[in-house]
């Protein structure tokens, strides 16, 4: 009978004394370093070869759009990018066929492997984009495909039995075409970019830059630049996605230096000092694509596919996704969408 209150009393006791070691230090304390070759080796560095493991074994997706005006070297650049026939254009698509009244998109999926590294590549096409007299409004139905997507994965995701691995269709980067002029970008381009930034990771690129002197390149590039400042347009890598100085410093040189690059696709083959290469010919020599003195592919292609895919799909998935999300919920009263609802606007959309 007397162990409640002794109990009591011991609980006080600790309660008075838990809060003090709470206390930070001002100065984090280094975690003290333990003399492994004393103790052996533990295999904590076997971490990262196991996810390598399992990352390998389910592949990775990567969604690409490519949107600009016919004739600007959107399928031949894509192929290049990929060093295969992944655009529309290799895919059944005849060069006698009409270019559609509207904009019409056509997503090609491809599984793509190299070194045992299996990727879903989906390159999504935009035919008729920018190609009418009255081009007003024409980057609704693109930004109604990128919303479709988003909403098919909160679908998914919102499912009380969910898939383990839900598809991702989600757009991860859209290539905005500009077409070479050497002038300014076009309202179109700006409406565009205005619009779509909000929810999709833009990259521009200066399309057949091989038209231009190398005076009226760099004069163009500047020129984008200034304009996309000028206008608020926020293109990848975004600034305030840095997550630190490291990435602050490496993304400050692409934004003021390389965007937009200015390059040129080819996916012919040329015999250059014996070496093949991918180039165009023309009748004072050839173009080689991926030689950094000619074009800025080279560029491109590290850049989207080589250093910053991965943050191509976070940026996706934790900032456009997530914005897209909270939204819908919010709208929604914060009940996940309606599957009925969603299927009626589908119906009505085909």
């Amino acid at each position: 009978p007397h162990a409640g209150p002794v109990e009591s009393k011991n609980e006080a006791a600790m309660s008075e004394l838990v809060p003090e070691p709470r206390q930070k230090p001002v100065v984090p304390m280094k975690p003290m370093g333990i003399n492994t070759s004393l103790l052996g080796y533990i295999g904590i560095d076997t971490i990262i070869e196991q996810m390598r493991k399992k990352t390998m074994k389910t592949g990775f997706d990567f969604n690409i759009m490519v949107v600009g005006q016919s004739g600007l070297g959107k399928s031949t650049l894509v192929n290049t990018l990929f060093k295969s026939q992944v655009s529309r254009k290799s895919s059944g698509w005849n060069r006698e066929e009409k270019i559609p009244k509207t904009v019409e998109i056509k997503a090609i999926g491809h599984v793509i492997e190299e070194g045992g590294v299996k990727m879903k590549l989906t390159v999504i096409d935009t035919p008729g984009f920018g190609d009418q007299i009255n081009n007003e409004n024409c980057w609704e139905p693109i930004e109604k495909y990128i919303n479709e997507q988003y909403e098919k994965f909160l679908k998914e995701e919102v499912n009380i039995a969910r898939k383990k691995r839900i598809p991702d269709t989600r757009v991860h980067c859209c290539l905005y075409f500009i077409s070479p002029t050497g002038h300014s970008l076009r309202p179109l381009d700006l409406e565009f970019m205005k619009h779509l930034s909000k929810v999709v990771n833009i990259i521009p690129v200066i399309a057949k830059a091989d038209t231009m002197t190398l005076e009226e390149k760099t004069e163009f590039k500047q020129r984008v630049r200034k304009e996309l400042e000028v206008n608020g347009i926020e293109f990848y890598p975004q600034k305030e996605f840095d997550e630190d100085l490291e990435d602050k410093t490496e993304n400050d040189k692409i934004r003021q230096e390389s965007m937009p690059f200015a390059v040129v696709g080819s996916d012919k083959e040329y015999q250059v000092n014996g070496k093949r290469v991918l180039g165009r010919k023309t009748p004072w020599g050839i173009i080689e694509v991926e030689n950094l003195n000619h074009c800025e592919f080279a560029l491109l292609r590290d850049f989207v596919i080589r250093t910053h895919l991965q943050d191509l799909k976070e940026v996706t998935h934790n900032i456009h996704y997530e914005t897209y999300r909270a939204k819908r919920l919010n709208d929604n009263g914060g009940l996940p969408p309606m599957a009925v609802e969603t299927e009626e606007n589908h119906e009505s959309n085909l």
